[in-house]
């Protein structure tokens, strides 16, 4: 594929690439030499599971190993310790090992539902910072100044406001840089939010001789508000191991406008084919509806199967246009400690809403059904020992059992 081609797949979705001439020039060398190039991004594993907003970057991945790059998907088992500040207002709470090797586990065995093992090289930033002596930290952190570190958004914010930033804070920027020289990088990816911490490995690159690598980064995926960045915090997200009925029903109900979002950072349709749907979309040929049920099975096949996608659309169809219920409902086993529990509270523990005041809220506005009956008070009580069928909204089922445990 011509430098020109290569760099038509690479922009798809991408907000900045620093510097384009930079990667034209990597790329022609490469087809000239036939050695690869070796991209890079680092995933911490601070949470159990990937969700979609994960994958707008492991999506990028994928492109440049369709390019027949050299992918290389770092697990921050090191830095992960340390707690990105990207964006906090506050120090983060660093996670532990056993935590950190727990996460990295799921990361391992789910990037392979989008990127090919053949192709890809997993790697960890601890074979190289546990290694590193008291000493070779401090020549890392020479050469960086705590007046470049305070240009950053989020350490000046803080600082201004006399919100303390812990030193090891200060390290994250330099571990995370320090990668690109233990992987000499060529090219690095990122979500808009980690520009800064990207910029820095080009600069220490520099300083250990390494030709800089090119930073390109991604945006950050809104949730299914379409506001919010996608995160299991917000109960916004999609996860890629949630079962097929889930992802597919979650997908169907975000908006049209994100629905082409999505299909721009999510979707393999090539880019022509995406430029002819946004078209048929817009002059009516296509029908909305139709487009989002062809992502939602897109999204179902690639992180479940085919087979799954058909069937997840089918009861799609039944539950909603037609009312049956689902034919499998989760069912959850809640210890009560009284004769009964608040509403609201089993919603929130039930993983039905993101917290009690999200559940008061969904009762208010008539989105809460106990037993096929509509909910109309927030200040609803279940008696103990009974199980009972929890609808949320169109599309969020479980059976949920109180027992009594006192």
């Amino acid at each position: 594929m011509t430098v020109d081609n290569q760099l038509a797949l690479i922009r798809r979705g991408a907000v900045e690439i620093l510097l384009e001439e930079e990667l034209a020039a990597k790329l022609k060398r490469s087809l000239a030499s036939g050695q690869p190039l070796r991209i890079k991004a680092g995933f911490d594993p601070t949470a159990p599971d990937l969700h979609l907003g994960h994958t707008v970057l492991i999506q990028k991945l994928k492109h440049f190993q369709e390019l027949g790059h050299q992918v290389i998907f770092l697990i921050g088992d090191f830095t992960g310790m340390i707690g990105d500040p990207s964006g906090k207002s506050e120090t983060r709470k660093p996670l532990t090992e056993e935590e950190v090797k727990a996460n990295a586990l799921t990361y391992e065995r789910q990037i392979y539902k989008i990127l090919d093992p053949e192709k890809t090289l997993i790697d960890f930033n601890s074979r190289w910072m546990k290694a590193m002596s008291a000493q070779g930290l401090i020549e890392l952190a020479a050469r960086h100044t705590v007046a470049r570190m305070l240009e950053r958004e989020d350490f000046h914010q803080r600082f201004v406001n006399h919100a303390p930033i812990s030193i090891h804070e200060f390290l994250y920027p330099l571990v995370q840089g320090y990668d690109s020289v233990a992987l000499r990088a060529d090219v690095e990816l990122g979500g808009t939010d980690q520009k800064f911490n990207l910029l820095v490995g080009r600069e220490l690159q520099r300083e250990y001789g390494q030709e800089p690598q090119v930073v390109l980064t991604m945006p950050l995926l809104e949730g299914l508000d379409g506001v919010n960045k996608m995160s299991k915090s917000l109960g916004n997200y999609v996860g890629i191991d949630e079962p097929p009925q889930e992802m597919f029903g979650k997908i169907m109900s975000i908006s049209d406008v994100l629905m082409l979002r999505y299909y721009e950072l999510l979707s393999d349709l090539s880019v022509g084919a995406l430029a002819r749907l946004k078209d048929d979309l817009a002059s009516g040929v296509l029908h909305p509806r139709l487009a989002k049920e062809n992502l939602a099975k897109e999204m179902v096949a690639r992180y479940h199967s085919p087979g799954a996608a058909e069937e997840a659309a089918r009861q799609f169809a039944a539950v909603f246009r037609e009312g049956a219920l689902p034919e499998e409902i989760e069912e959850i086993c809640l210890a009560v400690t009284e004769n009964s529990i608040w509403l609201p509270k089993v919603l929130h523990q039930a993983g039905l809403a993101a917290g009690t005041s999200e559940a008061r809220r969904l009762i208010q506005q008539g989105g809460v059904q106990v037993d096929g009956e509509k909910v109309s008070s927030v200040e609803l009580e279940l008696p103990v020992g009974q199980t009972y069928l929890l609808r949320v909204g169109k599309r969020k089922f479980k059976k949920v059992e109180l027992q009594a445990d006192f």
